[in-house]
């Protein structure tokens, strides 16, 4: 099996409150029994794209275990390769491919600057088709991106989520070695399915955005108050797909005392 580490919505502003809940959730996948082989970023690294907020990311997230990350409408193309990737600044879209074990994750770049929504561009469809084709034919394939496919019900992130979802749908559809999308933006755990697969939103380590049911616009949008969390990605041997969804306590575990 491989075990993949999903951590969105992280907000570094330059204050000592976000830093302070990602290095918590740091120590809590490191220290893990099985450690994760990956961790992927869904985007939202920073709060405004400022390369001063990439610098504490970068010193937060350094880790031997390999890190994947993907820009989301809050971060800067730019200031995203060259101060948190160390590659040389681009405007274009930042998608990528990685191998774990048996399986195959694609990162997509669906931020568009100066947008809170998404696109993905006709390059990164291209590019997407060019990558299943070279992946392996009997792989697991997860795909991974910053804005949401589907109507989520968040009164906020519905108006911002991944415009003409269409073509992607239509890929996903096509391809019966994708077993899961991944997707951050909406600042909640949810779960719903994506032409004909499941589709995962990771929660954000900032702060819980609620539902339609919940808010009361504009005066209550975001709660700050619950801990981090975070979802866990198994893919077995039969190339099931199982999340967990999981807080990490700031004050760290307690443990069941004997009776």
């Amino acid at each position: 099996m491989i075990l993949v580490a999903q951590v969105s919505d992280t907000h570094f502003d330059l204050g000592a409150r976000n830093t302070e809940r990602v290095e918590r959730v740091m120590r809590f996948l490191t220290g893990l029994r099985h450690r994760p082989d990956a961790i992927l970023l869904t985007g939202d690294i920073t709060d405004s794209g400022k390369a001063e907020q990439y610098s504490d990311a970068r010193a937060a997230f350094h880790t031997d275990i390999p890190v994947h990350a993907i820009p989301g409408n809050h971060d800067d193309r730019a200031n995203f390769r060259t101060a948190f990737l160390g590659l040389p600044a681009s405007d274009e879209p930042f998608n990528q491919v990685h191998r774990i074990g048996r399986s195959t994750v694609v990162l997509l770049d669906s931020s568009v600057p100066g947008e809170a929504a998404g696109r993905l561009s006709d390059e990164t469809y291209a590019w997407l088709r060019d990558t299943l084709d070279d992946a392996a034919a009997d792989g697991p394939i997860l795909l991974a991106l910053h804005h949401p496919p589907a109507h989520l019900f968040s009164p906020v992130v519905d108006e911002i989520s991944l415009v003409d979802p269409g073509p992607l749908a239509a890929l996903v559809a096509g391809d019966e070695r994708i077993v899961g999308i991944l997707t951050g933006h909406a600042h909640t755990s949810a779960a719903t399915t994506f032409a004909g697969r499941p589709l995962l939103v990771g929660p954000s380590t900032a702060s819980v955005l609620g539902a339609e049911w919940e808010l009361d616009l504009p005066h209550h949008v975001m709660d700050y108050a619950p801990d981090p969390a975070i979802a866990l990605h198994v893919i077995d041997e039969n190339h099931r797909l199982t999340t967990h969804f999981r807080s990490v306590p700031m004050g760290g575990r307690v443990g069941v005392q004997p009776n």
